[in-house]
């Protein structure tokens, strides 16, 4: 990392800070959690509390009703815990292709799985927590119960969420939706003062329980009982069977750092499928923002996401060639393909959405790497009266298609685009970082490892940089700072490029970096309201 250009005038500095560091895509969240850490709590508290805050102050992103998962460096080895929730008992893709589908639906219960985000907020703690797990949630609960100012870039999703997502979303299965997120009949504005007495009341109440009201308690009963008044499938049993999985995180070799990943059922794979097809390519030797910089990443990315969404899926019920993926022989077979034009990819044979991130740091050398999604904004649109609880949209992920790994059956885990990611390097910690955003989010990852390994950049010189996003077939979004001449040399190669519409279709991404004096480099999203902060 080259520390030496951050005096340069006109660009975003990263922030340094010895004792710890936090950074996330809300102010008042990253606050909460710099709280937390300056009161002595680990990282880990730190990531529970401003996980929680996100919930309130960003609820177009996610959600108590999400799922999670977790990188922790404990400051000798590296742990990861998949938060996602499973399909209910009596969902079948025979039931929704019978009902005329040919694709799991957007919105709706048809799309709910069960929820992990509490479980795995009780479950991190249980394992590297400091402080009272109720000290942890009660910045979220106080932020609903007597409001807080809507900031820019979530009023802007706020407002599509409810203008254009739930247009047309009608039944009592949707009734609370807009109860509780658009009271006056339409989303709040930027600094308008928005609460939830219900979400605040919700908080407390997993907080006073350590989660286990969510999953067999009080709560418990009430999404079961909205489930069946309205037509859900969600049952007692669904919920009380619910657990977190401590998993072995994955990872692979770049230029002498391992990049690190959850397991599948997510799709972190894809990102270190990428990066051992890159290893060959001199790109260090390229600008970063240039054709052939962008050219490469697209089609090294190509080739590993229609991997990932050929062969991953919930391990536990399929076998998931994991190492063959990951192999250097595959990447090896798969680089062949590489060449100066765009290709159309297809699956090779390794045998022969909206969310949130954050990360924190503390002095002790722990690092969390953390992530949570209702998947696509506020979720199935499905509230439970009186609760806040927007439930999850993640069994859209699944596929209806017969005899594929990830299709859709009870009990089973869905394909998963939210992915936390870590780095180390001679078995000692980098640090955390994540891209948030659907299917960019291995597609960030792979960019974020490029400008840090190959082209030495801190964390917020890293976040700064035009990104693209390879969408299907050889569509390409890029962001217009890339330039005329990047657009041109893309399209000239047979890629069909497209401007970005907006900065949320590159994804929003947060990292921490230490370095080798135990100095924490921290950089915060510049497309998102987000906040870097230590002390």
């Amino acid at each position: 990392m080259d520390l030496s250009t951050l005096a340069e005038p006109g660009r975003h500095q990263p922030l340094l800070a010895a004792n710890g560091m936090v950074a996330t895509s809300q102010p008042l969240a990253a606050a909460a959690g710099l709280r937390v850490l300056q009161d002595g709590g680990s990282a880990a508290d730190a990531a529970i509390a401003m996980a929680a805050c996100l919930t309130v102050v960003e609820p177009c992103s996610n959600g108590i009703g999400s799922d999670a998962f977790a990188l922790v460096w404990d400051g000798a080895r590296l742990h990861g815990l998949n938060g996602s929730g499973r399909a209910p008992s009596s969902l079948t893709a025979d039931r929704l292709r019978d009902a005329g589908h040919a694709t799991v639906p957007l919105h709706g219960w048809d799309a709910v799985t069960v929820p992990g985000t509490p479980r795995a907020w009780a479950d991190l703690h249980a394992r590297f927590g400091r402080l009272p797990f109720g000290r942890l949630l009660e910045p979220a609960a106080t932020y609903a119960e007597e409001g807080f100012p809507v900031s820019p870039v979530v009023a802007w999703g706020w407002r599509g969420g409810v203008e254009r997502a739930h247009a047309g979303l009608a039944g009592e299965p949707f009734d609370e939706f807009l109860r509780v997120f658009a009271p006056d009949g339409a989303a709040p504005a930027v600094g308008e003062q928005w609460r939830s007495p219900g979400h605040a009341a919700t908080l407390r109440e997993i907080a006073a329980t350590r989660a286990d009201s969510f999953y067999e308690g009080d709560l418990a009963e009430r999404i079961v009982a909205h489930a069946a008044r309205t037509g859900g499938h969600l049952t007692a049993a669904d919920l009380v069977g619910h657990a977190s999985e401590w998993v072995e995180p994955i990872s692979t070799d770049y230029r002498g750092y391992d990049v690190w990943e959850i397991p599948p059922n997510g799709q972190g794979i894809a990102a270190l499928m990428a990066l051992n097809i890159l290893e060959h390519e001199d790109i260090a030797a390229l600008r970063p923002v240039s054709v052939q910089a962008f050219h490469l990443g697209i089609e090294a990315l190509k080739l590993s996401l229609t991997d990932a969404h050929r062969h991953v899926a919930d391990p536990a019920r399929v076998e998931v060639p994991t190492a063959e993926l990951l192999s250097k022989e595959y990447a090896a077979r798969r680089r062949r393909l590489l060449g100066y034009r765009a290709i159309d990819p297809e699956p090779g044979n390794p045998r022969g959405s909206d969310t949130v991130y954050l990360c924190a740091a503390d002095r002790n050398g722990m690092m969390v790497s953390f992530i949570q999604s209702n998947f696509h904004g506020f979720g199935s649109h499905v509230v439970v009266p009186g609760t806040g609880i927007a439930l999850q949209n993640r069994g859209h992920g699944f596929s209806l298609e017969p005899g594929h790994p990830n299709e859709l059956a009870p009990g089973k885990r869905p394909f998963h685009t939210i992915i936390p990611g870590f780095l180390t390097r001679g078995g000692e910690a980098v640090g955390p970082f994540g891209v948030m955003g659907g299917h960019m989010q291995a597609q960030g990852h792979v960019q974020v490892v490029m400008d840090t390994v190959d082209h030495g950049l801190d964390p917020q010189a890293a976040l700064d940089q035009s990104r693209w996003i390879w969408t299907e077939g050889r569509q390409v979004l890029i962001e217009p700072a890339a330039g005329q001449e990047v657009f041109d040399g893309l399209a000239l190669r047979g890629h069909e490029v497209a401007l970005a519409p907006t900065a949320g279709h590159v994804g929003r991404g947060q990292a921490i970096w230490r370095l080798g004096n135990g100095t924490y480099v921290g950089g915060t999203e510049p497309r998102a309201d987000g906040a870097v902060l230590g002390w």
